[in-house]
C-alpha cells in the first residue's frame, strides 16, 4: 500500500480521482505529445501524493471542508487560497504561483465542481505538478 493512499481514498470519496486531476490539468495544456505529457504528469502526481507535506496540506483542505462552516466562497476567505498557493509553490516553486492563479480563475474540469478549500488545494496541486513537469527537476 502506498503511503499517500489514505489521502487519495479521502479525495476519491469527494469525487476527486487521479484521472480527474489529470483530465483537469490537460484541459489547459497547450502543446504536442499529449499522451507523453499525461503519463509524465501522472508519475509526478503519484510521487507528490506520497510527499508528507503535500498530504498534510491536502488533509487540511479535506478537514476544513468537513469541519468548517462557510457559505459558498466568500471574498474575505483567503485560507483556501493560501493552502492552494502553499501546495503549488512547494511542488513547483514561485513559478507555480502563476499557474495556480491560471487554474484558479479558469476552473477547468473538476475544479469548477469542488467546494472552496478543495478547489484551491487541488488547483494548487495540479499547478505545482504542471510547473514542475516543465521546469524539470
Amino acid at each position: 500500500m502506498r503511503i499517500g493512499s489514505h489521502v487519495m481514498n479521502l479525495l476519491e470519496s469527494k469525487g476527486i480521482t487521479l484521472n480527474g486531476m489529470l483530465n483537469t490539468a490537460m484541459e489547459l495544456y497547450i502543446g504536442e505529445e499529449e499522451e507523453k505529457v499525461r503519463e509524465e504528469l501522472k508519475n509526478l502526481m503519484l510521487r507528490y501524493l506520497d510527499d508528507i507535506n503535500v498530504r498534510a496540506l491536502l488533509m487540511a483542505a479535506l478537514l476544513l471542508e468537513e469541519n468548517f462552516e462557510v457559505e459558498g466562497d466568500p471574498v474575505n476567505l483567503v485560507a483556501d487560497e493560501l493552502i492552494g498557493i502553499s501546495i503549488a509553490e512547494y511542488i513547483g516553486g514561485k513559478m507555480a504561483l502563476f499557474n495556480f492563479f491560471y487554474y484558479d480563475t479558469r476552473k477547468p474540469g473538476i475544479l469548477k465542481e469542488l467546494p472552496p478549500f478543495l478547489d484551491d488545494a487541488i488547483g494548487g496541486f495540479i499547478a505545482g505538478c504542471m510547473t514542475r513537469l516543465f521546469e524539470g527537476d
